[in-house]
């Protein structure tokens, strides 16, 4: 079934999970909407997530997708179980993939978690990791600053690194063994964060657990697609600014991006 897959996100960040879709399922077509006009959603008001994560999700349901991935941790957070309500393809969330892989990993069973307040203050980390081992310890950091350097595309810049610096710094009072990087932007300063730790730490992605998922669903419901065509991207904020992104992260020469308004 050659019908896309149709990936949402706040801005640039769901496009670390579009790159493991592109490496693990390379056959399936992709369409990609980053609200980064709106962004940063984790600040925002739980409504207001909401109502954007159905925004994008009304569009990309008249592009006919076969099946949804919440590249957004806040909107996975605040959104999946309404938006499950509402369409009836299938829809994968980031939040669960990630606390599988942590939990996995972790030898000592505690966790760190840096997301935004969005997430952070949903609990839905502590509470997807808990239900996978009960006595798991989980500490949790809000990181403000880290998705606007992202959306910046400034995200291999040495005021990068300061930042990363300057907002670990609380975690230092804490055991853990593993990281989550709780918010699909993250990934883009994974390699600030892991010096940040002096490479002690398992520094965990969500998105090629979460293409797991995505890989189970489309071969249980036989939507599998056969024809590479390559992904169309489209943002609400600056072309130029996602594309530049675009070809960075993803090794995309000139990249399809589209102007998308709400």
């Amino acid at each position: 079934m050659n019908a896309p897959i149709g990936v949402i996100d706040s801005g640039v960040g769901g496009l670390t999970v579009v790159r493991e879709l592109r490496h693990h399922l390379p056959n399936e077509p992709i369409i990609y909407i980053g609200d980064d006009a709106r962004c940063p959603y984790g600040p925002r008001p739980a409504e207001e997530v909401l109502q954007f994560t159905m925004d994008m999700v009304n569009s990309l349901a008249q592009m006919g997708i076969k099946l949804l991935v919440i590249a957004c941790n806040t909107a996975t957070a605040i959104a999946l179980e309404d938006v499950r309500k509402k369409f009836d393809f299938p829809i994968v969330g980031v939040i669960k993939p990630g606390a599988r892989a942590a939990v996995n990993a972790s030898q000592t069973g505690e966790i760190a978690v840096l997301g935004t307040e969005g997430t952070v203050n949903s609990k839905a980390y502590d509470q997807a990791i808990q239900a996978l081992k009960k006595e798991a310890k989980v500490y949790s950091l809000a990181c403000p600053d880290f998705v606007p350097i992202v959306e910046s595309g400034e995200y291999r810049a040495q005021a990068a690194r300061d930042i990363v610096d300057k907002t670990l710094q609380p975690l230092h009072n804490y055991s853990f063994d593993s990281v989550i990087l709780g918010c699909t932007h993250y990934p883009l300063l994974q390699e600030h964060i892991e010096a940040h730790f002096s490479n002690q730490k398992n520094v965990i992605s969500s998105a090629a657990e979460t293409v797991i998922d995505v890989e189970r669903i489309l071969k249980a419901k036989q939507l599998q697609s056969v024809n590479p065509i390559e992904p169309v991207f489209y943002t609400t904020g600056s072309t130029e600014k996602f594309q530049a992104i675009v070809e960075d992260w993803l090794a995309i020469p000139q990249p399809d991006v589209r102007k998308l308004t709400f």
